[in-house]
């Protein structure tokens, strides 16, 4: 089993260390934590004990942890020591080697590949110190992701956010040579995934569509790699770049998608995500002019219903999930289309705000046991603990 010592740094975003601490442990990794006076700020060391289920180390002058460990040998025992969030400060104590702290001097100390996650104000990450300080860790050898760029919690816009713990995590597993995967909780399994719209023709030109974006059903196509399990994805048209060790099938219409799910199966699990068209055109050969007068009329025939299909097939997944995105009685609709489709859990969400195309999900997961809701969160944890759901079911 791989080790990782996390040290987490203070800022707002410290906060996601207890989550990146859960994708560790599902990756099959243990996690051990050091926590800065600062961090301490944000989050708990009972917090960070009770995820890790380690002792969480706070001070280099501990006679206990330093008789029973030292922190020479903590800093050594680890596969990869983890920085996250690596404020500004932090950044510039490792570059100028310094050790008047625990964590300073166990990154001092240690032998081990050392991974930092930045996250400080847009001014601070852009200022001439900060970037010399990240210029000279990665000289020294240190991996230094770059941050995200969107609203921080000061009010400002720009980058110098900590990344994703999902996108943390895979730097993790690429920084152990893309160890630590393979280990997962669905090694083994089959899980094949539907993602984003289909474009219908109404000639060559125009088509019906949805606003989907296919993050959702992406997100959760990485975090299902990540646990492990072979994945396929089938992937209607968008711009999203292909999850690692993701086997990943393109179409556009909603015919071509229940062919491409119907040539993929059979699977362990069926998770159909996307936001399939109920009608298609009779589609012209030539681009339709506007001639004045009456519009043109469509024909319109029903798509065919991959979900329904799946889940009442001979070769039906051990465990089939649908996704619902209604704009009223979210539940109700939710619960109604589980029984009329035939599937195992229906996952269900408002879509009547920024959903598609957001980072953001609010979710339903509704089962034959009843109906559980989870908090507003990014759509990459709605991913990781749907992973989890399924790994405890199957």
């Amino acid at each position: 089993m791989k080790r990782i010592l996390l040290i987490v740094g203070g800022g707002i975003a410290a906060y996601k260390a207890c989550e990146l601490i859960r994708l560790i442990r599902g990756a099959g990794m243990a996690a051990r934590c050091v926590l800065t006076d600062g961090g301490a700020q944000f989050v708990t060391p009972m917090t960070l004990a009770a995820l890790s289920e380690q002792p969480v180390h706070t001070s280099l002058w501990d006679l206990k942890d330093e008789a029973e460990m030292g922190h020479i040998q903590l800093s050594r025992q680890a596969d990869l020591v983890v920085v996250a969030p690596a404020t500004a400060d932090l950044v510039a104590r490792m570059a100028g080697g310094l050790a008047n702290d625990l964590a300073t001097t166990l990154l001092l100390a240690t032998d081990k590949p050392v991974l930092a996650v930045p996250a400080m104000n847009v001014r601070m990450w852009q200022h001439a110190a900060t970037r010399r300080n990240v210029a000279q860790l990665r000289a020294d050898g240190v991996t230094v992701m770059e941050p995200d760029e969107g609203p921080m919690a000061c009010g400002e816009h720009g980058p110098g956010r900590l990344p994703e713990p999902a996108a943390i995590l895979a730097a993790i597993q690429t920084a152990l040579g893309g160890e630590g995967q393979a280990a997962g909780r669905l090694s083994g399994r089959h899980l094949l995934i539907t993602a984003g719209p289909t474009h219908e023709p109404i000639d060559p030109v125009r088509y019906i569509a949805n606003r989907s974006s296919g993050k959702q059903g992406f997100a959760i196509a990485a975090a299902a790699a990540r646990a492990g399990a072979r994945v396929t994805l089938i992937a209607g048209p968008v711009q999203l770049a292909t999850p690692p060790g993701v086997d990943r099938v393109d179409v556009e219409t909603a015919v071509e998608m229940a062919a491409a799910v119907d040539a993929a199966l059979p699977a362990d699990v069926a998770i159909m995500v996307a936001a399939v068209a109920d009608w298609r055109v009779a589609a012209a050969g030539q681009k339709i002019k506007k001639q004045g007068g009456d519009p043109p009329r469509l024909t319109l025939n029903e798509n065919p219903d991959i979900l329904a299909t799946v889940a009442g097939g001979e070769r039906r997944p051990a465990l089939v999930v649908g996704f619902a995105a209604e704009t009223e009685r979210v539940i109700d609709h939710a619960v109604a289309k589980r029984l009329r489709k035939g599937a195992d859990w229906i996952i269900a969400n408002d879509v009547s705000g920024d959903v598609m195309g957001g980072g953001h999900n609010l979710v339903h997961l509704v089962r034959d046991t009843g109906v559980e809701t989870w908090e507003r969160m990014t759509k990459e944890a709605v991913a990781e603990r749907l992973v989890e759901r399924i790994a405890d079911a199957i």
